[in-house]
């Protein structure tokens, strides 16, 4: 009997994980740390609601459609901002707007993918990667990371298939935070032209990276756009989140069939969003940059207090960006020690069985923070907490 599309995947983790909070109060003096998920919980910078605002009262054109490729002064942005950090040329008509990168992911795949077609992704993975590609008809098939949580592109050219359509990388990495060398994604490109399979590259988090300068120089490749798929979203450097802004970075070529695939799914990106996500890029560098500090102190804070938990076996697999990737010492899958967690520290995070496949080891001593949402101090909290629990 066939299935529909929906049943065959599994249902969202950070919803499920939700609903281990039903019925558990927490005392005011030890309030719920919520680690789980990978969004800022703020509004835009009020300058940017100011603009908002102005724009909601004076553009009419805000609550029209628009082109379904997204605005074009938005696009120009994006390709002379590219152009400029990457070292290489992206012209506006390599850019379109999405409703967020999740909607970029599909919009990518759906051009590139038949049923029984595969998608090599390394694991631990985004899990929505994965659903999208199982709703899709789509075999994941998956790519154990190497040391420091960095995919080897040997180990990738073996998964190769003639059903084989495409390679997809986060970086900076959800769940595990690792930034990838420049010199890592140059292989996989490599690898993917040889092979005339496309190189997906999910940059959600590029705003954040350590690294001064371009984290890569795919774009630099005068024919970049052959193979590169470059992913995108506005929801975290300017917190617009609940607007679902995104991008998708490829040749013109594709992004005709990406066209009907939006067409048909939301007619064209959210207006106030896109006008929004033009307007912080034109006047929030400075606000940005700091934010990019905020984060990274946060990441510091991570290494600097990890030893209180080194000292009892846990270890740090991964750290950067929004998150904080680890290996806990309990002699209990991860699946079952995080729901306890909400109730034995107040602590909400995801187990790394939701980043993994049912059918490979690993997930079960996992765990993943994403600290967009505590800072400093907060992480401080966490750790002690985490140290002390009575396992």
């Amino acid at each position: 009997m066939t299935q529909p599309r929906t049943a065959t995947t599994f249902a969202p983790p950070v919803m499920e994980a939700r609903r281990w909070l039903d019925g558990v109060s927490h005392p005011t003096d030890r309030p719920l740390l919520n680690v789980s998920q990978a969004a800022p919980i703020d509004p835009p910078p009020a300058p940017l609601r100011e603009a908002m605002a102005q724009i909601v009262l004076n553009d009419p054109n805000a609550h029209l459609y628009g082109p379904v490729l997204g605005l074009p002064e938005l696009r120009a942005e994006i390709a002379e901002r590219w152009t400029g950090a990457y070292g290489g040329l992206v012209s506006p008509d390599q850019v379109a707007i999405t409703s967020g990168c999740n909607q970029a992911f599909a919009a990518a795949i759906s051009t590139l993918c038949t049923e029984g077609d595969e998608v090599i992704i390394p694991v631990p993975y985004y899990f929505n990667h994965r659903m999208w590609l199982d709703m899709s008809g789509v075999k994941t098939v998956p790519l154990l990371a190497g040391a420091g949580m960095i995919p080897d592109v040997e180990a990738a050219a073996a998964l190769i298939t003639p059903r084989t359509r495409a390679i997809a990388l986060v970086t900076p990495n959800n769940p595990c935070g690792a930034e990838y060398p420049s010199e890592t994604l140059r292989a996989f490109m490599s690898l993917a032209r040889i092979h005339k399979i496309s190189l997906i590259v999910d940059e959600t988090y590029r705003d954040f990276d350590s690294r001064e300068g371009a984290p890569h120089d795919l774009f630099t490749d005068p024919n970049w756009d052959d193979t590169l798929i470059q992913l995108y979203s506005f929801s975290k450097a300017y917190r617009l989140t609940g607007h679902r802004v995104g991008a998708i970075v490829a040749s013109p070529a594709r992004l005709a069939e990406v066209e009907k695939f939006l067409d048909t799914v939301t007619i064209c990106p959210n207006q106030l969003g896109q006008r929004a996500a033009l307007w912080g890029m034109q006047n929030l560098d400075a606000w940005l940059a700091g934010e990019r500090l905020e984060i990274l102190d946060r990441r510091n804070a991570i290494n600097d207090h990890f030893p209180k938990l080194a000292a009892q076996g846990w270890e740090l697999l991964g750290c950067g960006a929004y998150f904080a990737y680890m290996r806990h010492p309990y002699d209990m899958s991860s699946a079952e020690l995080a729901p306890k967690l909400v109730r034995d520290a107040g602590v909400l995070l995801l187990p790394g069985t939701m980043f993994m496949p049912d059918d490979l080891p690993g997930g079960e001593s996992q765990l993943r923070i994403a600290f967009a949402n505590i800072d400093r101090s907060g992480i401080e909290t966490l750790f002690d907490r985490l140290s002390n629990l009575p396992y």
